[in-house]
């Protein structure tokens, strides 16, 4: 298995799809990333050749925060919008929607505003 990012790449798959297995390469950016590195994006990721990994781990090394470098960036900007205080800040401190969405129905279950539906968890009475 061809190893990028420090992640072990589906064999299997298209090398399209197989970059998609690392954290902060979507589909399109796999594309673009083949292209410059001049490798054939149908091919599957077990007929490639070492020159051509090699290129592709390269080519992600200089141009892209991937994997742990892209979490602990991502953890250091919610830190920041914490420490300042922001509405944003605060609703990633309280575990709530922070994009605007509504929590009177959805979201319960982090809000700790589980309902139940009626008669769910009674038991059945016994008739003797």
């Amino acid at each position: 298995m061809p190893r990028i990012a420090g992640i072990n790449i589906p064999e299997n798959k298209n090398i399209e799809i197989s970059l998609c297995s690392i954290y902060g390469i979507g589909r399109s950016r796999a594309r673009g990333i083949l292209k410059a590195a001049q490798v054939n994006a149908q091919r599957k990721t077990s007929e490639l050749s070492a020159v051509e990994v090699a290129r592709i781990r390269d080519f992600i090394e200089k141009n892209y925060r991937v994997e742990g470098e892209l979490r602990q960036e991502k953890l250091a900007n919610i830190k920041l919008l914490k420490d300042i205080a922001s509405y944003r800040g605060i609703r990633h401190a309280k575990r709530l929607p922070v994009r605007g969405q509504r929590t009177k129905t959805n979201s319960r279950t982090i809000r700790g505003n589980v309902r139940r539906t009626v008669g769910s968890g009674r038991r059945k009475l016994e008739k003797t």
